[in-house]
């Protein structure tokens, strides 16, 4: 076995329907460029032991690059300029020339051998270092992995940390009220379980409460990827503490210098077709291209460093001595969101083909019967001359199916306000209409149903 294979062999992910799939077809192509004078019954006993250990994922495209290379093997004439340390003049069966090159793996096509010096085509990093793979190459493997997910009846899931599933700072961030922390002896059980002091990176992790059941119950609907802003090796590390015994994730861990795009998100480096993938994240702007598949999460503020960073006055979880509810917290609900949009999905009652199902359809239906039914008027909400359609929260009530209006009639049931002195507040009184805080529809969007309105009062404005 060559260097190079040795190489890819210790990078080779686990587990991973595309990935995995990927690993070994790379495998499979460097070795018949770099050893294709291997003895044929060498190559048949590799084989025995990958069929052994794929579970049947690699399926018909990995297998025709197994035989072609055992018949590479077979077909080389000793005597020939290969075996004499020259370049061969057909590899793999195939002239370098015709070769679609899907892809580049330290500066060589993984299936010719050629050099190749272009950048052209995706960086996928997070699987092989230094492998790129063409437009072509990619939709082929999310075909290929789209067909192997439907088959087990999985969709795809792209899970953001920070604020999502975890909450991290800096040990200096920490305050005196948050002291506390730092005597592990003194902390309940379910705090001592749930939070890390990482000293080598300078930092205190607090896991989301529920993160391990969500975990486990959304593997069994979703092939997991991690995806963060962070740098590679905290993400790797924040992989380790939500998933200890690499059940989950496996190579499936993306970070900032994944990215594309800089400042963004992008389904570009996933290898999942965009009408399975479901997105948990806390940031809508950094998902410009991918909103459609997005789930908003509320954030998750455990420090008092993550409260000061986002702007809020106020005392933090970690400072209350309190935390989100294990039953009824952020990751609890939208696991219910998550089983129910898998389970319309997967509704054997429609007679289209799985293939032809859009789940960022099916979100959007399930997203529009959280306020299906209301009509909402908006009352000093608004900045002055700014278009009301193009306000965030427009368009949030529209998305969870409320009707939105400018004028007052008797079909309005809410009106929105931050002053309840104001004329439509007034007459939302008068008529016995709901009159809410914008917080009511925001929390509606969290939680993924209407919120009691009685909980979102609005309170009259001080005189200036």
């Amino acid at each position: 076995m060559s260097a190079l294979e040795m190489s890819l062999a210790a990078d080779s992910p686990v587990h991973s329907s595309s990935s995995e799939d990927l690993a070994a077809f790379l495998d499979a192509e460097l070795d018949t460029v770099s050893d294709a004078s291997a003895d044929p019954e060498e190559v048949a006993e590799g084989e025995e032991e990958s069929d052994d250990g794929d579970e049947g994922n690699y399926d018909l495209d990995f297998k025709r690059v197994k035989r072609r290379k055992v018949e590479l093997s077979e077909g080389i004439n000793p005597q020939s300029s290969s075996s004499q340390g020259e370049p061969a003049q057909v590899v793999g069966g195939l002239l370098p020339n015709m070769c679609p090159h899907p892809g580049v793996y330290a500066g060589m096509c993984m299936r010719c051998g050629q050099k190749m010096d272009d950048e052209s085509g995706v960086a996928f990093g997070y699987i092989h270092k230094n492998l790129r793979l063409a437009d072509d190459e990619i939709a082929r493997l999310r075909d290929k992995d789209l067909k192997n997910l439907l088959r087990h009846k999985k969709l795809c899931l792209v899970l953001d940390l920070d604020h999502t599933l975890l909450n991290s700072a800096r040990l200096p961030d920490i305050t005196v009220e948050e002291g506390y922390l730092s005597q592990r002896d003194a902390l309940p059980d379910a705090l001592k379980s749930s939070l890390f002091r990482l000293d080598r990176m300078q930092m205190m992790t607090k896991l989301r409460p529920f993160v391990h059941v969500f975990l486990k119950e959304a593997s069994n609907l979703f092939e997991m990827y991690i995806y963060t802003m962070g740098e590679r090796p905290y993400a790797l590390e924040m992989a380790k503490l939500l998933d200890p015994g690499d059940v989950y994730f496996n190579s499936r861990i993306i970070a900032q210098g994944d990215c594309t795009q800089r400042y963004q998100k992008g389904l570009d480096v996933v290898l999942g077709q965009e009408s399975a993938v479901l997105i948990l994240d806390d940031t809508e702007a950094v998902w410009g291209k991918h909103k459609e598949n997005l789930i908003l999460m509320e954030r998750y503020h455990f420090f008092a460093s993550s409260c000061k960073h986002f702007g809020f006055n106020c005392k933090s979880l970690s400072e209350l001595r309190s935390d989100e509810s294990e039953t009824d917290g952020a990751l609890a609900t939208v696991l219910k969101v998550l089983q129910h949009v898998h389970g319309l999905f997967f509704d054997p009652g429609y007679k289209d083909h799985l293939e032809d199902r859009d789940v960022r359809q099916v979100l959007k239906t399930v997203r529009k019967e959280i306020l299906e039914g209301c009509k909402v008027v908006f009352s000093r909400v608004f900045p002055t001359n700014f278009p009301a359609e193009e306000h965030h929260l427009w368009k949030m009530a529209e998305q969870l199916g409320a009707t939105c209006s400018l004028e007052l009639d008797p079909s309005v049931t809410h009106v929105v306000s931050m002053d309840a002195g104001t004329d439509k507040s007034r007459w939302a009184v008068q008529e016995k209409k709901f009159l809410v805080h914008p917080r009511w529809i925001e929390a509606s969007n969290y939680m993924w149903q209407k919120q009691p309105e009685d909980s979102f009062p609005v309170s009259q404005a001080k005189n200036k």
